[in-house]
């Protein structure tokens, strides 16, 4: 557990920012009045979460592995961060749809039916918690590792050559 301790602090700090973009996202208006604008703004939480990721590798790398990290070992610890986020995501799901967004669902069916995009029935089958909790599992895992993968490139740190000089 010692081992993976980073991990799941980034993990917990993952899902608490989650939920914050949620509220800033209701405050936004985009789960009622700007619904048509939910879409398009969520894909900015990419910044956070990135940079989230970012943060959690250097950590592991200056606390875990004493300033030096090999890219395997960046990219295992981005899994197991998205492992535990994946994992919370559902209880992330439930308290957003319940005490954050409580009128998203009925609003985003209301909206994709008017403009066409879907029926009555496409839109109450898809726009749903149990919908949405499989799509943030799937999405979370993949997007998770994708995340891991490119920041382990950048927060690689390569063990420092011998500083001493030899004679010549």
């Amino acid at each position: 557990m010692k081992n993976i301790k980073i991990e799941i602090k980034w993990a917990i700090i993952f899902v608490i920012i989650t939920l914050v973009w949620m509220v800033l996202e209701r405050q936004a208006g985009l789960y009622n009045e700007n619904i048509d604008k939910h879409a398009s703004f969520s894909y900015f939480f990419a910044i956070p979460a990135i940079t989230l990721y970012v943060f959690a590798l250097l950590d592991k790398r200056k606390n875990h592995y004493h300033g030096t990290m090999n890219y395997k070992q960046g990219f295992v610890t981005g899994l197991i961060i998205t492992l535990f986020v994946t994992v919370l995501c559902p209880l992330t799901q439930y308290i957003t749809t319940t005490y954050i967004a409580t009128d998203y669902f009925p609003n985003v069916i209301k909206h994709a039916v008017s403009q066409g995009k879907m029926t009555q029935a496409e839109a109450e089958s898809f726009f749903n918690l149990n919908s949405y909790i499989w799509q943030g599992l799937l999405g979370t895992a993949m997007m998770g590792t994708v995340t891991s993968a490119i920041v382990a490139i950048f927060t690689r740190q390569k063990v420092k050559g011998n500083l001493v000089a030899t004679p010549a």
